[in-house]
């Protein structure tokens, strides 16, 4: 099976020694990492907003039409698996499955810092190469300046003292993203503004009120993915084309 973008990304970040200060071998795999993947990376699936017609006018489903049975059910399972691993985590089982887990991600956990700054080098450069949008394919740009800013973006990410410059041109283009597409639509991406404040934080070594910059963007990452998913639910009709499409995306479960 060949393999994905993100599994090439963590063995060249496997690869490289993390030292306080990236030494000139680290750095040259770092810039040539994202233009390297580049050229390997095929098609991916993400937002629904990315494939498919959507309006952002239209009303949301009430209520009464969510709480249908089919949610309720997903809901309680949910819960259910959640407890269970909450459950399974207090075991003699589940104690040597984190211990293994553990050794597993000891790297990636020491490391963390340079995986950031190698995948969202990756992702800028793939946005340049592209062209034409704001950091995601759907938010659509005229203005030719841009791909060159998240261009110049990912090539201060090599440097860790120009990392805050990444961060506030990320807060710029959400802004004006923003002004463009208004704040609904920018809803769906507040974890671009956790990865700056985390750029940021790392750049210049602060702590807000000594929360971790990391913890930061774990919290946005939740926001999105819960965002996502009431959209999944209030929007149905968003889905309808894509499923329409590609109906192998429901695993043969009823639509």
């Amino acid at each position: 099976m060949p393999a994905t973008s993100f599994e090439v990304i963590m063995v060249r970040v496997s690869a490289l020694r993390y030292t306080g200060r990236l030494g000139t071998r680290a750095l040259a795999r770092l810039a040539a990492a994202p233009l390297a993947l580049l050229a390997a990376t095929g098609t991916a699936s993400a937002h629904v907003k990315w494939f498919c017609a959507y309006d952002v006018a239209g009303q949301p489903r009430g209520l009464e039409q969510v709480l249908c049975p089919d949610f309720e059910w997903v809901t309680a399972l949910a819960i259910v698996c959640l407890m269970a691993g909450c459950l399974a985590e207090g075991t003699p089982l589940g104690g040597a499955l984190m211990n293994a887990l553990d050794r597993v991600t000891t790297r990636i956990r020491t490391d963390t810092e340079l995986l950031v700054r190698c995948t969202l080098g990756f992702f800028l450069v793939s946005v340049w190469g592209l062209g034409g949008i704001i950091l995601t394919p759907e938010l659509k740009t005229d203005a030719a300046w841009i791909p060159w800013l998240q261009l110049a973006m990912a090539a201060c990410l090599i440097w860790r003292r120009t990392m805050p410059l990444t961060g506030l041109g990320i807060v710029f283009l959400f802004s004006f993203a923003t002004a463009q597409y208004g704040l609904f639509h920018l809803a769906d991406y507040p974890v671009f503004l956790g990865v700056a404040v985390y750029l940021i934080c790392q750049g210049i070594n602060l702590k807000p009120s000594g929360l971790r910059p990391l913890d930061i963007v774990r919290w946005s990452a939740a926001i999105t993915l819960m965002w996502a998913s009431v959209e999944k639910w209030a929007y149905p009709q968003w889905t309808d084309p894509l499923l329409a499409a590609k109906p192998q995306m429901t695993m043969g479960a009823p639509p």
